[in-house]
């Protein structure tokens, strides 16, 4: 935790600076009071010196003036710095998560980057308030109170001796209890966001499947584990509370017995033995405070832990140190002798796949499933870098190409589209900020989905929900495709984008790409033959190899794969 503090309150050193002197001036006026009061009982009340008494108190006043107007500063500068550091974090690791490739995303996991993003950002970002606003002003009581109260009156002074580390020993042993039970809590945590979030993402299977009730059950397990470690924790603190009120009371009841016995001895002032009380009530409050560090330090540590176990991940993809930008893109794409292996695995996913893709030509893969086709997809806009061999377009491997023209030049549709809370125009234009109206009913066209959006309430101005989940799945795709045709891209892909068509649609759609694309290259993935089958040639895999190379009449002649693949699928008259 120290480090990640360091790093992100560097920017406000000089707020924490001004909060400092803010608090030591708070704590020499509430340390000054207890004497001002002192006085004017020795001095004033019991010698019956009027005047002196109104005199003194105006100076109180004065001094608590002082002490409030210190603290309302130092609280709102301390808040503000605190809430400032919370938003740099949330922002570093939004960027970070941003620049993660598909292998950080799911070793990470989503539920625990949202509530790394929330609750451990919020669990320190409390920890640094509550040290700005108290923990900072506790040393200073310490030894500010400790020096008073010696002054007042030595021999009492003997009573620290016995009362602090008593109060600190019970203070710290409550706290190292409770690191383990925070640790547990923040998984706990993930684990509830976890299963929350599947259930509300599912909420279509879990009711198609009729598991509300199983679903629930789950849920309950993983908010029971949660509620067992919070009670614990809740315990402890119940606990240490009454054994901190409990030796501030027997302190207090000692300082009033001795105390009363100097002073009817003559040896201390009534006056002295209020101020000494006032005293050790701060010097009670400071170690508690300093104590009670301890019991939000642990969490805020295991919580910094968590946040810079993200933003110390180095992304696998890693952009190029002297990123190229050629001036004319053709969009020719080759994969030479590419292999991949995810980190980890014992074999490869892929295994020496060589492909040419050229400007003007569709090129369709083809496999079982497992077979690697999506991975191989992903290699080209570098959501994985390939572990052997080159991906290059027009000459230049992806991985020396700059990140930016890279997107430009590719316009992907995954195999899970997904469309993003807000309109039908504003998921249109994430393939391209600036296209108009026009240019995007062109793209609904030719993704055959203007009829269904110019139905829709408000048309290209309709509401999509997160997700896309308020449209069908064929709708969601068409519009997943039209976003990437908005984009004009040098090259496209398209992970079984067509799957969720009917063969009419697929037919019109596939027909009415060809004049859009036909400069630019096209890569499928399919599993219908029916959607390939007029491609200019088909890569057929099977367990990450490359088993067949052609077109479909050449493949349904010569390749047994791949005439398996037509079986299953059409008719002999169909094949023929």
């Amino acid at each position: 935790m120290p480090s990640l503090l360091r790093a992100s309150l560097a920017p406000y050193r000089w707020s924490l600076v001004l909060v400092c002197a803010l608090q030591l001036v708070q704590t020499l006026a509430a340390l000054y009071l207890p004497s001002l009061n002192a006085r004017i009982i020795d001095d004033g009340v019991v010698a019956g010196d009027t005047a002196l008494i109104w005199q003194i108190g105006g100076a109180m006043l004065a001094v608590s003036a002082v002490q409030v107007l210190t603290s309302v500063a130092a609280v709102y500068i301390g808040a503000r710095t605190a809430m400032s550091l919370g938003r740099d974090l949330r922002e570093a690791l939004f960027i970070r998560v941003m620049r993660f490739s598909a292998q950080e995303m799911s070793t990470l996991g989503t539920p625990s980057l949202i509530t790394r993003s929330t609750n451990d950002v919020q669990q320190v970002q409390m920890f640094v308030f509550m040290a700005l606003t108290a923990i900072i002003m506790a040393p200073m009581m310490l030894v500010g109170g400790v020096v008073m109260a010696v002054r007042q009156d030595a021999g009492l002074s003997l009573l620290l001796v016995v009362v602090v580390p008593v109060l600190g020993g019970t203070m710290s042993l409550v706290a190292m209890r409770m690191v383990p039970y925070f640790r547990s809590m923040q998984k706990r945590i993930d684990s509830v966001n976890g299963i929350l979030r599947e259930q509300i993402t599912g909420i279509r299977v879990v009711r198609a499947f009729v598991k509300e009730a199983d679903e629930a059950v789950r849920f309950g397990v993983a908010n029971a584990d949660l509620r067992y470690v919070a009670v614990k924790v809740g315990r402890l603190m119940a606990f240490a509370m009454p054994m901190v009120m409990l030796i501030v009371n027997v302190a207090s009841v000692a300082v009033i017995w001795f105390g009363g016995q100097r002073v009817d001895a003559g040896i201390a002032e009534i006056g002295s033995l209020v101020a000494f009380l006032s005293y050790l009530m701060f010097i009670l409050f400071s170690v508690m405070i300093a104590t009670m560090m301890f019991m939000f330090a642990p969490r805020a540590a295991v919580s910094s832990e968590r946040i810079q176990e993200v933003l110390r991940s180095q992304p696998t993809v890693h952009p190029p140190l002297r990123p190229q930008r050629p001036e004319a893109i053709r969009g020719l794409v080759e994969l030479d002798e590419v292999g991949f292996r995810y980190p980890g695995a014992e074999k490869d996913v892929l295994h020496e796949i060589d492909l040419v893709a050229t400007p003007g030509t569709t090129t369709a893969i083809i496999g079982s499933t497992g077979a690697g086709k999506t991975t191989l997809l992903n290699l080209v806009p570098r959501l994985f870098d390939a572990t052997a061999g080159s991906v290059q377009i027009d000459g230049v491997d992806v991985r020396d190409l700059d990140p930016e023209l890279l997107s430009q030049i590719i316009g992907l549709v995954p195999q899970k589209p997904y469309l993003f809370t807000g309109t039908v125009a504003s998921n249109l234009r994430y393939g391209r900020s600036d296209a108009t109206d026009a240019e995007l009913w062109e793209a609904l066209r030719v993704a055959q989905a203007a009829n269904f959006v110019r139905s829709m309430d408000g048309g290209l101005e309709a509401r999509i929900a997160q997700g896309g989940t308020n449209v069908s799945g064929g709708q969601r795709q068409r519009l997943a495709i039209a976003r990437a045709l908005v984009r004009r891209p040098a090259v496209y892909l398209f992970d079984d984008s067509f799957s969720a068509l009917d063969y009419a649609t697929d037919a019109a759609l596939r027909a009415a790409l060809q004049p859009m694309t036909r400069e630019a290259s096209v890569i499928v993935v399919a599993q219908r033959v029916a959607t390939i089958r007029d491609a200019d040639q088909i890569l057929v895999l099977e367990h990450g190899r490359l088993v067949g190379r052609g077109t479909h009449p050449e493949l349904l002649a010569e390749n047994e794969t791949y005439q398996e693949i037509v079986a299953s699928q059409l008719s002999a008259e169909e094949a023929a």
